[in-house]
């Protein structure tokens, strides 16, 4: 899948609701699954970078996204009802559900962890994660083939030092991903997750200052597997989680 290539029309019809979709991993997939034929659906607390990727979208020719602003720090259930009756008025189903929000939080020893910082991590990189895909599955099961996609860490694999509670919560995205790919079984959805690897991303950046950027790899170049998940050639692809980068 690192060397997949996707038809020209290979999202045509579908529609894909990405979180975190106005910087890093998430605005590119967005402007990909867009190139690629889907209406996507750009969630992100910041309306101006959501705004943003609207424009380069729709400047590119590509279908026209929808935006949802919304802080996943402090989004209710509500908040999610209320976005699956919006999607479900205006599209009918939901084809993918790309759950690519994260913050990283503070780095350093575990035993030193900020309460207040913990529980912001696991409400945004657990608990809306799970609830938007909760709210999600009904419109999902209308969809002839869906595809939930959970981004991982390799941190979440393998516990490593000074990386907390984003450790903790990349964990818990593993087993949320794994649980709830037992659960749908052989039905019409699929749930896998990605691990980006080492990407030239502003939570990279953030948690390596003195990295040399350069060696990194771009959002771009992990979109094959993105594009792979999303599309139908991935059928039968269930309860996966896949390095986007190959080592």
């Amino acid at each position: 899948m690192h060397t997949f290539q996707a038809a020209e029309n290979a999202l045509q019809n579908k529609t894909i609701l990405i979180t975190g979709a106005g910087d890093g991993i998430g605005r590119i997939a967005a402007k990909t699954f867009a190139q690629y034929g889907a209406t996507v659906i750009l969630l992100g607390k910041t309306t101006k970078k959501l705004e943003c990727v609207y424009d380069e979208i729709v400047a590119a020719g590509y279908p026209e996204p929808a935006i949802v602003p919304l802080d996943m720090k402090g989004a209710t259930k509500q908040h999610y009802r209320d976005l699956a009756a919006t999607i479900e008025m205006q599209f009918g189903h939901l084809d993918g559900l790309l759950n690519n929000a994260s913050i990283l939080g503070t780095l350093g020893p575990l035993e030193h962890f900020c309460v207040s910082t913990f529980e912001n991590i696991m409400k945004v990189n657990v608990t809306a994660q799970a609830m938007i895909t909760k709210y999600m599955f009904p419109l999902l099961r209308k969809a002839p083939n869906a595809s939930v996609v959970f981004t991982s860490s390799g941190v979440g694999r393998v516990g490593r030092e000074f990386w907390g509670p984003y450790a903790i919560s990349k964990f818990a995205t593993e087993g949320m991903m794994q649980t709830w790919s037992q659960e749908v079984g052989k039905t019409n959805i699929r749930i896998n997750c990605i691990n980006p690897g080492a990407t030239n991303t502003a939570m990279r950046n953030a948690a390596f200052p003195g990295e040399d950027k350069d060696k990194l790899a771009k959002p771009e170049d992990l979109m094959s597997t993105y594009l792979y998940l999303m599309s139908d050639e991935s059928i039968g692809v269930n309860g996966q989680s896949i390095d986007a980068q190959q080592k």
